[in-house]
Order: structure tokens, then sequence, then C-alpha cells
């Protein structure tokens, strides 16, 4: 089966003037959330519109914080808000971390109003809910990602553990990936990327994988990036990289290999700048932790607009 040109033109705004509604977590100092999507989508040409679904003073990931979440009727609210003024004329729609169900409620039904004004309109859903076999949200958010959100869903960016969490199966080796990336295209997404999993070529690489649909055929295409493992836990990755992948595949006009590719290898530049700063910290007697492992993704700016071409993806199916 092959990724037509015409069904990428249907998907994909081919026009200069994107305009990406971004939904999901700010924090007041450092960088997940919006805070890592915002800067790149601008970088690489897009207008971005934000709504923060919580505004902390900083990452959970620091063990205390301070702010508010954002309830399902505020959401209602403020789409409503830009409803009247005609303001809601949006290419794409990105959404990350949501830490109550009412609220992933009211995003369904704000995504199928965006969708019926624009069938053009292209959704990419991170469906944020934990990590290494950790769950971090309400359980009863799986469910509606799983039955409501990502049928909607034009591109998704699930990690291993929350493909597995979607698909009630494990995954533990290439077949295992490649029969969840079925599951999640029956679910409704023409575009499958898990960001990362366990499933490298040695313990010191991870894997991603990437998968398209087009129509109603069962069989799919699948790439695999093999990624270096940088031995310190960050936060806000899988953010950045839906941020990065979203954008690239808009310039790309939907070619998904060369979209993880850059995408990729943008962010193990980012990656590899905080690691090599953090090491200095250190060095210079700072204290190792979660403030100087922060992204140093304003110093990546050239990064983001000309990633570098070391990453390859290489087709399995």
């Amino acid at each position: 089966m092959s990724f037509s040109k015409e069904s990428q033109v249907t998907m994909f705004n081919s026009t200069d003037d994107a305009q990406v509604l971004s939904i999901q977590s700010h924090v007041v100092s450092g960088y997940v959330g919006n805070k890592s999507a915002i800067f790149p989508l601008q970088v690489l040409g897009l207008e971005v519109h934000s709504i923060n679904s919580v505004e902390f003073s900083n990452h959970t990931g620091y063990g205390s914080w301070k702010g508010n979440v954002l309830n399902a009727t505020e959401l209602g609210n403020l789409m409503a808000g830009l409803e009247m003024n005609k303001l809601e004329e949006f290419s794409h729609v990105l959404t990350g971390y949501v830490g109550s169900s009412s609220f992933l409620e009211q995003l369904c039904k704000s995504i199928q109003d965006l969708k019926r004004k624009n069938p053009n309109l292209v959704y990419v859903c991170d469906p944020v809910m934990g990590d290494n076999g950790e769950l971090y949200v309400p359980k009863e958010l799986l469910y509606i990602y799983r039955d409501k959100l990502i049928p909607l869903a034009d591109i998704i960016t699930p990690n291993q553990f929350e493909a597995e969490l979607l698909t009630e199966r494990k995954i533990l080796n290439e077949t295992d990936v490649i029969e969840s990336m079925k599951i999640l295209h029956t679910m409704g997404a023409k575009t499958v990327v898990i960001s990362s999993s366990d499933l490298g070529t040695t313990k010191d690489s991870l894997s991603a994988f990437g998968s398209t649909r087009s129509g109603d055929n069962e069989s799919i295409q699948v790439w695999k990036i093999v990624i270096p493992r940088i031995g310190h836990l960050f936060t806000g990755t899988g953010d950045l990289l839906a941020a990065l992948l979203l954008a690239w595949m808009h310039r790309t006009n939907g070619n998904l290999p060369t979209a993880m590719e850059k995408s990729i290898a943008t962010l193990q530049q980012v990656l590899r700048r905080t690691a090599s700063y953090a090491e200095d910290q250190v060095a210079r007697g700072k204290a190792y932790g979660v403030k100087i492992l922060e992204l140093r993704l304003i110093q990546s700016k050239q990064d983001i607009e000309n990633p570098p071409s070391s990453i390859k993806a290489v087709r399995l199916m």
C-alpha cells in the first residue's frame, strides 16, 4: 500500500498560515506542556494559540508545587469566547496533559465542534497518562482517551506504556509493536507514533516506531528509529516531541519518516545540550536534580530550525 500524495494533501493543511490550538499543562518555571511545545512550533513557523489545562509554579517532579487546575466549565467558556469572535478557525489542534476526567470530556466535545467546522483540521493527541509502568492520572481518563478522544485523532503519540494501556496488550518485541499499532489504527488514528520504547538494539538505546494507514485499508506502513539513550531523567520530552512532529508533518506534507527523523534528531540535540549543561553545573558544585535538568530549549533554537541529519528511519513493513 502506498501513502498517496492525494491523501496527504487531504489530511494536512498545505497553506503557510497554519493555526495551532495547543491545550496542555503550563508551568511558570521550567519546560513541560505548553512551555515545551509553543516555542518550537513558533520557531518552525506556525501560529500558536494556547489553553493551559493546569497552571502550576513548576512541574510535579520537584515534589512540591502550587497552582490551579482548569475545569470543564472554564474550558467551555474559553472555547465559546473564541467562537463568539470567530477566532476558532484552527488548522491544527494539539493536546497533552489533562488531569481531570470532566475537562477531558469537555475537550472531546470541543474537538468535535472544531472538526465539524473544519473537516480538514488535523488533531494531534498525545495521550499523557504515565510512563515506566506508572499511571499518573486518574484511571478513568484511560477510557475517555480510548473510547472518545483517540477516534477523533489524526495523529497519536503514546509512549510504550500508554500504548499498552490503550490496547490492553503488552509490547515485548517488534511484532507486538506492529499489532498494537494496528489496534490503535482501528480505533481511528491515521498516524500512530510510539514515541519511545524499551526495544532498543542495545541496553544503551531506545526505539521509536511510526505507522500510517490510508482510508479503510487494513495494511499499514511502519518505520523504526533507534535512539541513543542519554543517562538522565528529563521532563517535557514527550510534549516537545509531539509539537515537533506536528510541525514537521505539516512542513513535509505528511511525510511520516522524514517528520520522525527531524523531530527525534532535534529532541536528541536538546537532550544532549541539557545533559552537558547539567554535568557542567555539577562540576561547578551545583546540586544534581530536576532544576538543572530543565530542557535547554531556547539555547537549542538553531537545532529546532535545522535538525541534524544523523537520525534515520528504517522501514519495517
